[in-house]
């Protein structure tokens, strides 16, 4: 049985300024939560209104216990393990963590999709206390008595839901969105079953994996996806759609956050059966390719240029209408769920397409959605307008977004490094000490440094000596590549793939890398936006330099334009702006006037620094109007 929640997370330290805002996030957000609070639903057990009070706790745990291996927190230890204990405290002699009443349990609301999650918070406890046991006397509670709870858990669920149950309907049947919600359990179930190797937690993962695929009105992720079906547009198959725009409904089928939670579980479970020599329920090579061509039409058809997608956390084909204004864009649970799955799916294909949405989302949708401090994550951000607070869940100071905003980071920090046989992997850049563990055991160590994206170099410098390879990631988004190895040039960077450098390394030995990241304009529907690099471009008001609503001018900028020679490198004006430009820009609707025809000189920074002070004075803007001609519709 393979593995923990810890793996790689400490083996990267970011400095520099991404590393600032990492530690501030551990500090202020993390550590900083009461978990008293959060666990006291749990004991109480008061819930009546089907709500999600029960997620909380466990999305806590999937940051707070990686977390302790990057940042050494004695503080944040004490409160993993009260908060461990208070939840083992609570469990019934049935086996169920929960707040619902027995009544309404395993039926309508979130009951199921808190189970989930306490789950994941359990099995996160028993990999981190496992750990620290082999080295020290044992925690109170142990790694067995989490792994005890969540055994007893998943077994309750097992007699509730499971094959002839007592609550007599299938788990797909139970919560909302065709399934999505309560099926999402998969992926902790599967956990389990590899920590524990007991056959009737596989033997349950496959029967939620049926319901996943095969009845006609469940969430069929399987046929669906395979023939080509966009997930914007599953309703009406097998199912019958509801309307009115109800922000929880019980049969559709577009909800982001829930269906990607579901292939994760299912790219979980093939890897587990293929590895493992198991029978599974739907042939793991179908799964993958159900799971890669979703999320390969959802990188298509949804991710907008800031790397976020969904409105109201439902698809919508929203890549087509970003430059439009629709309402709950980008909340911060859709944007770190698709982080998460693109960090399985790197891991699981190795194409480093995959790694190119997360960095795209990363720079973007994420770090905007964080505030300047680390301390909370807004609910929802909008493409243009101004970063807010996201609201209060369930009669709770809290929501689900600032529970579920940390883990987006860790996806990041787990693919930043990586070693497989004897290749290294440089995923991405910034400045940071990386480290990694060969297929022989031997540790390899670099210092990179870099203000990737905001510049378009990176140094590595190595910190081991030995035989090995190395490989670094070449971004789509630039335009060409170079790299060099002891000034030396090499051949061979190409954007979109990954560049391999095998040779005896020596301590000191630099590779120098830089990327060609020209600012390029995108045109959807008489709206414009710029891009550089993985970065989307906006205005904002802090600049004080005009209407941020002014139109270009007609035909003036066409669709994948390089408009560099229109921008330039300015100085930040404020120390939270994190890159700033100067830009030369046909814009107004006078261009009759001598002085309108002009260029326009505006200022841009990026996406993630735009409207970060969260005041409704500043405003910021990504997508701009053209102006039509009057033979134009």
């Amino acid at each position: 049985m393979k593995q923990d929640s810890i793996s790689t997370v400490g083996q990267v330290l970011l400095d520099g300024p991404l590393g600032a805002r990492l530690d501030s996030m551990i500090d202020n957000h993390v550590a900083a939560t009461d978990v008293d609070y959060i666990t006291a639903p749990f004991l109480a057990k008061t819930e009546t209104n089907g709500w999600w009070q029960t997620e909380f706790w466990g999305k806590w745990m999937h940051s707070a216990v990686p977390f302790l291996a990057y940042n050494d927190n004695p503080e944040l230890l004490g409160k993993v393990r009260r908060g461990v204990a208070r939840m083992i405290s609570s469990q019934e002699p049935c086996g169920y963590i929960g707040n619902y009443p027995d009544a309404l349990r395993c039926g309508e609301g979130w009951d199921v999709w808190g189970v989930k999650y306490t789950l994941m918070g359990l099995l996160h406890y028993h990999d981190l206390a496992r750990r620290l046991e082999e080295n020290s006397p044992a925690l109170a509670p142990t790694a067995a008595d989490a792994l005890a709870a969540a055994m007893r858990l998943c077994d309750w669920l097992v007699a509730e839901l499971g094959p002839g149950g007592r609550r007599g309907r299938a788990l797909w049947e139970t919560g909302y969105w065709c399934g999505y919600a309560s099926s999402s359990v998969l992926e902790p179930v599967v956990w389990l079953y590899r920590r524990t190797g007991e056959r009737r937690f596989f033997d349950f993962a496959s029967y939620v994996v049926e319901g996943l695929s095969k009845p006609e009105s469940g969430p069929r992720l399987v046929d669906l996806a395979l023939d080509g079906v966009s997930v914007a547009d599953r309703n009406g198959h097998g199912n019958v759609a509801e309307t009115g725009g109800a922000y929880v409904m019980k049969h559709n089928r577009w909800k982001a956050y829930e269906m990607m939670s579901c292939y994760q579980g299912m790219l979980e479970y093939a890897e587990t059966a293929e590895s493992e020599g198991l029978p599974a329920a739907v042939p793991p090579e179908t799964l993958r390719a159900a799971a890669i061509a979703s999320a390969r039409d959802i990188a298509a058809e949804e991710i907008n240029l800031a790397g976020g997608c969904a409105s109201s956390e439902a698809w919508f084909h929203g890549a087509r209408r970003q430059h439009l204004a629709y309402t709950r864009l980008q909340e911060t649970c859709v944007t770190t769920t698709w982080m998460r799955l693109c960090e399985k799916l790197l891991d699981v294909t190795d194409d480093p397409f995959w790694a190119d949405q997360l960095e795209r989302t990363f720079h973007n949708a994420y770090l905007a959605a964080m505030k300047a401090d680390g301390s909370e994550f807004a609910g929802y951000t909008p493409l243009s307008g101004s970063r807010w607070h996201g609201q209060h869940h369930c009669y709770m100071h809290t929501d689900c977004c600032n529970a579920n905003g940390p883990r987006g980071f860790l996806a990041y920090l787990r693919k930043f490094f990586v070693a497989h046989g004897d290749v290294a992997t440089l995923n991405f850049y910034a400045s940071a000490r990386v480290k990694a563990t060969l297929g022989d055991g031997r540790e390899i160590d670099f210092d990179c440094y870099s203000l990737y994206p905001r510049s378009s170099a990176a140094r590595l410098v190595c910190r081991t000596a030995g035989v090995f390879a190395l490989r670094l990631r070449v971004p789509a988004h630039c335009a060409s590549a170079s790299a060099a190895i002891n000034g030396t040039p090499l051949d061979g960077a190409a954007p979109g793939s990954y560049f391999t450098i095998r040779r005896e390394w020596n301590p000191g030995d630099v590779v120098d890398v830089s990327f060609e990241m020209p600012v390029v304009a995108h045109v959807v529907a008489h709206h414009v936006a710029f891009t550089r690099g993985p970065v989307l471009l906006a205005r904002d008001s802090r600049f004080g330099d005009g209407d941020l609503a002014e139109p270009f001018r007609p035909d003036s900028i066409a669709d994948g334009q390089d408009c560099s020679a229109l921008f330039a490198p300015a100085a930040p004006p404020s120390d939270d702006i994190a890159a700033c430009y100067s830009a030369s820009l046909p814009l107004g609707a006078h261009a009759e006037n001598p002085d309108g025809a002009l260029p326009s000189t505006v200022f841009f920074c990026d996406y993630a620094s735009a409207g970060d002070t969260w005041r409704r004075g500043d405003y910021y803007r990504t997508w701009f109007p053209v102006e039509f001609r009057p033979d134009e519709n």
